[in-house]
């Protein structure tokens, strides 16, 4: 486990027992999207007009911001009403996440929660696994 964590930071440092207990007993999900210091917030409910950099000051009232990204709709080129917002700490996000939840920005009324994980819903490419198992009749 702590091999694979050390992959997903990219660091290949040693890790205290102290601190490597905590990490084990903590969920693998945790790390994905906490990436070490950074925590990444979902913001839903955006108006079309809001900027990135709009966003960004917005939240920046209560913390660092590290990156703050709008999803935009390729084919109509705006935005699609939600995107993320990355803080330096947890105490960070957590403090933006208690003090936006339900306030207007651009005059609609956002709401934030912790990110999840990107979940793959199966759309690539089957892989191909041998020949089918040869079916026998039990009658």
């Amino acid at each position: 486990m702590a091999a694979a964590l050390r992959r997903i930071a990219g660091e290949k440092c040693f890790m205290l027992s102290s601190i490597r207990a905590k990490l084990v007993a903590a969920p693998t999900a945790l790390f994905i999207w906490q990436r070490g210091i950074t925590t990444k917030l979902f913001v839903g409910g955006l108006s079309i007009y809001t900027t990135e950099n709009g966003l960004s000051e917005a939240f920046s009232q209560y913390g660092q911001v590290v990156e703050a990204k709008i999803v935009m709709d390729r084919a109509l080129d705006r935005s699609k009403g939600f995107g993320f917002v990355t803080y330096a700490s947890e105490d960070e996000a957590q403090k933006a996440l208690d003090e936006m939840n339900g306030k207007s920005l651009n005059g609609r009324v956002i709401y934030v929660d912790y990110a999840k994980l990107k979940t793959n819903f199966g759309g690539g490419i089957p892989i191909a696994r041998g020949p089918p198992e040869p079916t026998t009749s039990e009658s």
